[in-house]
């Protein structure tokens, strides 16, 4: 959001062309859209690798020497997303983010995303032309048609943003910094109600410096980061736009990349705002934006874009994108600093953890076992009773209604419930009955039985249980089938998989802080591990990420980090391939953000054709005393639609309003 210091490294992807010839390229682009049909590999060619500047050189060169405007035949010739990219490509900055808002407040509707992604990134300079810009391509005034076009506190913040009048001093007086945190505290945190002015005020007028200083402090004083407080005490457009605001103080690359990500993840892919964020920040910060994707999703923005689009649209958007950075291997310095800094802040914040099932009150096991037969007694099945009774009570409350339920009527509720219910809902009801070992043993016995293993299912188990969860869990399997549970696993799989498992089931896993004369020692280790070919990296890798505590791990990335300029995450990806790469990356994305994991594969469940309702089911059970609201807002920040909506769009029937219960509300 500051705008670029004197001397600042330049971290754009399309550089200004050597040798340019303006006539020139206006004659090559004239002939390529000349006679019948056009050149598009000339022209997306030609434009993709000249600068903005360059560009306009060449449109007035055009209508100079053909008397044509060069836009308007490039809109002719060429059609979609294609004609798209190039055109917005072809106006000046100022000129094309002023079309785009343009095209966000015209018509039925506005485009809320839009207005919030052009005017909190953009900085003081970038908005003062955007304003021109707007004036003088539709003759209107941008604040006035914003103003008739929205609302409430959202407006207000809009019109703030828009006046381009934010702090620009680098010099921080640190009594205003506590000041503003105490502010921000008091209006929001503190109060019934929210001071939204107050938030208004210190975010859409302090310097960045500043702002980045004060959210710091926010953090010691509410224990809690910005982001949370804002999700907890603004709502609607206002609340994502504030959002939006504290994510670019923090770093507006990583911004685009969330962007980048959200427009082409799942079905579809929102291609006018990827085509905005290509356009928009190819010669401004593309290298840092493709080094956060990097950092954060599963494969490199070229790759991303590679499989989401097509033709001339696609070798377009990859020319702007620069390179692969799966192939890169190492950090550019800046995202490096980074990197450091993101396993720094993971060692140190503490965050609540959550669940949504609560212990009931005046919970009566007596009541509710005899309300329980009663809903399965004589003809048909009240399944709304059984639901609301086992969704609305803790694990304990119902292995207290399995024991009345036998000792006041002779009779086994589990067996009951198998026979009264089915399917998905019949699997659900049951394993929200087992105790948590009960239910995690069950599933790994799923997951190794009959033809295949569900490798995913292991992994997710074991790589994200405590140790006093994997004995339980050890305990329970060797009661119901008689069999040590380590013995399953080594009968099922085989090979590095094997063995991280076997390690990672037999729960032993430290348990203290970081140590970091050590961590460094082990960062060094896994570095040179990687580098050297003689040794089994597998083996390493395994041996260390299986064994240290996750305080110890979290400081062992930061430091390799430090000393191979690389992302741990990253080097698993590319080093090492199939069910061991997938266990170690999990193991990884656990200690990073374990709530953020669950996140993930909840999604995975339920994105695409059909829905995978044993993970779906597994996850839901298992953390729903635990950290499910935390799984939940993890859910509805990586994907831009809450976790309860998703179930609801998923899934039918009683089953659904089983599940709706335990995920505990819309986000």
């Amino acid at each position: 959001m500051a705008p670029k210091g004197k001397g600042s490294k330049y971290r754009g992807t399309v550089v200004e062309f050597p040798d340019f010839n303006p006539s020139s390229d206006a004659e090559v682009l004239y002939n390529a859209m000349k006679g019948f049909g056009s050149d598009k590999e000339t022209i997306l060619e030609l434009i993709t690798s000249r600068s903005n500047a360059q560009r306009q050189e060449i449109c007035a060169a055009y209508k100079s020497q053909y008397g044509k405007d060069l836009i308007g035949d490039l809109k002719y010739e060429l059609t979609g997303k294609f004609e798209r990219l190039i055109v917005g490509l072809m106006r000046p900055t100022a000129y094309h983010d002023a079309k785009e808002i343009k095209d966000a407040i015209e018509g039925i509707g506005t485009d809320e995303k839009c207005l919030i992604e052009i005017l909190a990134s953009r900085n003081n300079k970038q908005i003062h032309d955007l304003v021109n810009a707007y004036k003088d391509a539709y003759g209107r005034d941008l604040e006035a048609d914003i103003v008739s076009d929205t609302s409430g506190h959202f407006k207000k913040m809009l019109v703030v943003l828009l006046q381009g009048t934010r702090e620009e001093d680098d010099v921080v007086s640190e009594d205003l910094v506590e000041q503003d945190a105490q502010d921000l505290f008091d209006a929001g945190e503190v109060q019934w109600g929210t001071d939204e002015a107050k938030f208004i005020t210190i975010l859409g007028n302090r310097s960045v410096t500043h702002l980045q200083m004060v959210f710091d402090k926010y953090e010691k004083i509410a224990n809690k980061e910005i982001e949370d407080s804002i999700r907890g005490e603004l709502s609607g457009d206002f609340e994502k736009l504030m959002l939006a605001v504290v994510q670019c103080i923090r770093s507006v690359p990583m911004y685009f990349a969330k962007r980048l990500f959200k427009a082409m993840k799942g079905l579809g892919t929102a291609d006018n705002t990827l085509i905005r964020i290509m356009v928009s920040r190819a010669e401004i910060d593309m290298l840092d934006i493709r080094e956060f994707f990097r950092l954060s999703y599963e494969k490199s923005l070229y790759n991303m874009i590679k499989d989401d689009t097509s033709g001339e649209y696609k070798r377009s958007l990859l020319k702007l994108c620069g390179g692969d950075d799966d192939l890169a291997g190492e950090f550019f310095p800046e995202a490096a600093q980074l990197a450091y800094k993101m396993w720094e802040v993971s060692s140190m914040t503490r965050v609540k953890l959550k669940g949504t099932v609560q212990p009931a009150a005046n919970f009566n096991p007596d009541s509710d076992a005899q309300a329980l037969r009663k809903a399965m007694k004589g003809f048909g099945t009240d399944e709304d009773t059984i639901i609301d009774i086992v969704t609305h009570r803790s694990n304990a409350q119902r292995q207290e209604i399995l024991q009345k339920y036998k000792s006041l009527l002779g009779r086994d509720l589990m067996a009951d419930l198998k026979s009264e219910l089915s399917g998905s809902l019949c699997r659900l009801i049951l394993g929200l009955m087992m105790t948590p070992a009960q239910f995690d043993a069950k599933m790994m016995r799923k997951a190794m039985e009959g033809a295949g293993t569900d490798e995913k299912a292991l992994i997710e188990i074991l790589t994200t249980r405590n140790n006093q969860e994997i004995l339980a869990m050890n305990e329970a399997y060797k009661e119901a089938y008689h069999k040590n549970l380590e013995d399953s696993i080594t009968s099922d799989t085989s090979g590095h998989f094997c063995r991280v498992l076997v390690s990672l089931v037999q729960g032993s896993r430290e348990e203290g802080p970081a140590d970091l004369a050590r961590a460094q020692e082990d960062a060094k280790e896994l570095g040179d591990a990687v580098n050297d070919e003689s040794t089994s990296m597998e083996t390493k890798f395994l041996s260390i990420l299986c064994t240290r505590s996750y305080p110890h791990l979290r400081k062992v990335f930061q430091e390799f980090v430090t000393c191979t300029n690389k992302d741990v995450e990253q080097v698993i990806r590319k080093e090492i391939s199939g069910d061991l790469k997938t266990a170690l990356i999990a193991i990884v994305r656990s200690i990073k953000n374990k709530p953020s994991y669950f996140a993930d594969r909840l999604y995975k469940s339920m994105k695409g054709l059909g829905t995978d309702d044993r993970t779906l089911i597994r996850v839901l059970v298992s953390r729903s005393e635990i950290d499910l609201f935390n799984i939940r807002r993890e859910y509805k920040e990586l994907h831009d639609v809450s976790l309860h909506e998703s179930i609801k769009g998923d899934t039918s029937g009683d089953y659904r309003k089983a599940l709706l219960t335990l995920c505990g509300g819309e986000d």
